[in-house]
């Protein structure tokens, strides 16, 4: 049975175009992807993804835990922060990737992806063993809105949250039109923004209003088109195409998040760092098409007549006009910043570029 968020009525009445995407009904679009992609590039957009799993931590070994099965330090992240990670399995594949936010003492809040929470919440929970951890499935509770773009800050302003003092990759309990909710400056988009967790019983409320106070702003509401292309143009890893069990975060160029110095052990340790010492086989790079075609998740990459890789994601960058890709390739000197590749696109080699990562350049950090 495919599921349902909180939103959805609120999804159809709009006339979006609803799809299934990892067992759920979400909009794709409202009205076109580029018109979206734009509108949270220029000035502000609306999502739900109320999809995505919220798993509560706690307990007396809660940083332990977590310590235990994600590479970042656990121990080192303060009161209302956030870090990025990923969740390995004992051979530095990666079961997901997450957002983890410490709440309190001994108290986290992990965001995991929609697709992936069945498969999380296995893994975890075999990793408890003789712990002191209580683990709190609550994703069936919330609802999570994005809001995105450079009149997103000034938007929940309006809506009575002072953010000031709020940096990127922070969670703070908030009160916006009267409701009390988490939130946190991330988001998926490259653009700066909040993510609201919010207890489903208000969420509708909270979305009209939004939708409503937003106006002045140009606000719309975005799909998931657009959010893959948003988030595309920023390089950021989508789960299933750019990420998956056989691929460590090593591979997947996310070194900057594995720290060197952390003395304990975890899931796929050994194999994760032995890559960050001497280097891996396959490694991912950004690709321009040099021509009109679109590279596609799973064709094929060729480099001086040798098959060297697989396109993980493509698509048209509404930004840049161009076709832009993310693909793992050989991980050989040659084939750099740069270099021309060829991608096998119905039966035929086209010619793209190999450039630096991410294709727009990203204006969350703050």
């Amino acid at each position: 049975m495919v599921k349902e968020t909180y939103l959805h009525d609120k999804h159809v009445k709009l006339g979006a175009k609803m799809v299934d995407f990892a067992g759920w009904h979400m909009p794709v679009q409202y009205t076109s992807i580029i018109d979206e992609h734009k509108t949270v590039r220029e000035t502000v957009g609306l999502f739900d993804v109320s999809h995505m799993g919220e798993v509560f931590i706690s307990g007396k070994d809660a940083t332990k835990f977590l310590n235990k099965i994600v590479p970042q330090d656990i121990a080192k992240l303060d009161y209302e922060k956030a870090v990025y990670c990923q969740l390995p399995n004992l051979n530095g594949g990666l079961i997901d990737d997450l957002i983890i936010y410490k709440l309190g003492i001994e108290y986290y809040l992990v965001i995991c992806n929609a697709s992936r929470i069945d498969e999380d919440l296995n893994w975890i929970v075999r990793n408890k063993r003789g712990l002191d951890v209580k683990i709190d499935n609550q994703s069936h509770n919330y609802s999570l809105l994005a809001v995105q773009g450079p009149k997103a800050i000034d938007l929940v302003k309006k809506m009575g949250y002072d953010i000031e003092g709020q940096k990127s990759f922070t969670i703070k309990p908030a009160v916006i039109e009267g409701i009390k909710l988490l939130a946190s400056r991330t988001g998926y988009t490259g653009e700066d923004g909040f993510e609201l967790l919010v207890e489903n019983e208000y969420s509708e409320f909270l979305w009209d209003k939004i939708l409503e106070k937003g106006q002045e702003y140009g606000i719309k509401p975005i799909g998931l088109g657009a959010r893959d292309t948003l988030r595309l143009e920023a390089a950021l890893h989508l789960y299933g195409n750019d990420l998956d069990e056989n691929t460590t975060p090593i591979e997947a160029g996310l070194s900057w998040s594995v720290p060197k110095d952390k003395k304990v052990d975890y899931n796929g340790k050994n194999v994760i760092l032995q890559q960050a010492l001497n280097g891996v086989e396959k490694k991912l790079v950004g690709l321009v098409m040099l021509d009109k075609n679109i590279a596609r998740h799973g064709y094929d990459i060729y480099f001086k007549g040798e098959k060297v890789g697989i396109v993980t994601s493509g698509c048209v960058s509404p930004s840049t006009g161009k076709n832009i890709a993310l693909a793992y390739v050989k991980n050989n000197k040659e084939i750099c910043i740069g270099a021309t590749v060829q991608v096998m696109i119905r039966e035929k080699l086209h010619d793209a570029q190999i450039v630096k990562r991410p294709f727009v350049e990203k204006r969350n950090h703050v």
